[in-house]
C-alpha cells in the first residue's frame, strides 16, 4: 500500500507554517534544549519548537510539542492548529492509533471547523496505512473502508475526496482478494456451499474489482460439483458475456463441456 500522498504532504506544510516573526534568535537555540521537558513558553515560541522538531524528523518529540501547544494555551488559536500538528506527526512516526486519537479528538471539540476534512482524511489514511496482506484479519481494512466512505459523504467536494475515492477501489480489491482466498479454501477441502457463499459475495459486493472473473470461474466449479449443473451454466455465460477470451472463461467453458453441456458458439 501507498504509504504517502502528495495531498497530504501539501495539506501538512500549509497547516505546519510558523507564526510570522515569531521565534528569535534566542529562542531558537533554547529549543533543542527544551524540546524534551516541560518549560512553560509563550506560544509563538512553543510552536516553532514543535514544528522544527518536526522538519528535523524528530516525529515524536513534535507530536509531545503540539500536545504542549494545546496543553499550555488551550484557549489559543494555534491550540486547535497544534492538534492537527500532533496528529500529522504521529502519523509520519507511525504511530497511527495515536494519530486516530489525536483527528477523533479535534473532531469532537471542532466538528464544523473548516479543517474537518483533513482530520477525517487523516483518520481514513491511519486506517489505511495499517492494511495488511491478505493473509491477515481484514478489520482494519473495513475501518479504513467506512473511513474513506465517511469523508467522501461528507465532504464530496473536498480536496481529498478524490484521493479517497481511488483508495476506496484498492481497499475494496484487498477484501476481494481474502474473500477469494477464502473461496479457495473451503474449495480445497470439498466445501462446495462454503466456496459458493464467497465466491458470490466478491460477485455481489465487488463488482468493478479484478477478482470477479476468476470468482466467476470458481463459482462454475463449485456449483458442478454440487451437482446444480444449471446454475454452472448460467454463470459461465455471465462470465462469457462479460470477459471473453480470458483464460477464466475459457477454463470455466471447459469444465461446462466435461459435464455434456452446450457446444460454444
Amino acid at each position: 500500500m501507498r504509504r504517502f500522498t502528495s495531498r497530504l504532504a501539501l495539506a501538512a506544510l500549509v497547516l505546519a507554517l510558523p507564526l510570522a516573526g515569531c521565534a528569535s534568535d534566542s529562542a531558537s537555540k533554547r529549543r533543542g534544549n527544551e524540546s524534551n521537558r516541560y518549560v512553560a513558553r509563550d506560544v509563538d515560541t512553543l510552536y516553532n519548537a514543535a514544528k522544527d522538531q518536526l522538519d528535523r524528523r524528530n516525529y515524536k518529540v513534535a507530536a509531545a510539542l503540539f500536545d504542549e501547544v494545546e496543553r499550555q494555551h488551550p484557549y489559543s488559536p494555534w491550540a486547535r492548529r497544534a492538534q492537527l500538528m500532533s496528529a500529522f506527526s504521529h502519523y509520519l512516526a507511525r504511530s497511527y492509533p495515536d494519530s486516530i486519537q489525536s483527528a477523533q479528538r479535534f473532531l469532537a471539540i471542532h466538528p464544523g471547523n473548516k479543517d474537518a476534512p483533513y482530520a477525517l482524511y487523516l483518520i481514513a489514511v491511519d486506517y489505511y496505512e495499517q492494511i495488511g496482506d491478505v493473509n491477515r484479519d481484514q478489520k482494519i481494512s473495513q475501518q479504513a473502508l467506512d473511513a474513506m466512505g465517511e469523508l467522501i459523504r461528507r465532504y464530496p467536494d473536498s480536496s481529498f475526496a478524490a484521493d479517497a475515492r481511488l483508495k476506496v477501489d484498492l481497499i475494496n480489491d484487498h477484501l476481494a482478494g481474502k474473500e477469494m482466498q477464502i473461496g479457495r479454501f473451503y474449495q480445497r477441502r470439498n466445501d462446495w456451499l462454503a466456496s459458493v457463499i464467497r465466491f458470490r459475495r466478491v460477485i455481489d459486493n465487488y463488482q468493478t474489482t479484478s477478482h470477479v472473473p476468476e470468482a466467476l470461474m470458481r463459482l462454475v466449479e463449485s456449483y458442478l460439483e454440487l451437482g446444480v449443473q444449471d446454475e454452472a451454466r448460467k454463470t459461465a455465460a455471465v462470465l462469457g458475456a462479460n470477459y471473453p477470451g480470458t483464460d477464466w472463461y475459457e477454463h470455466a467453458y471447459q469444465l461446462i463441456q466435461n459435464h455434456g453441456g452446450p457446444k460454444k458458439s
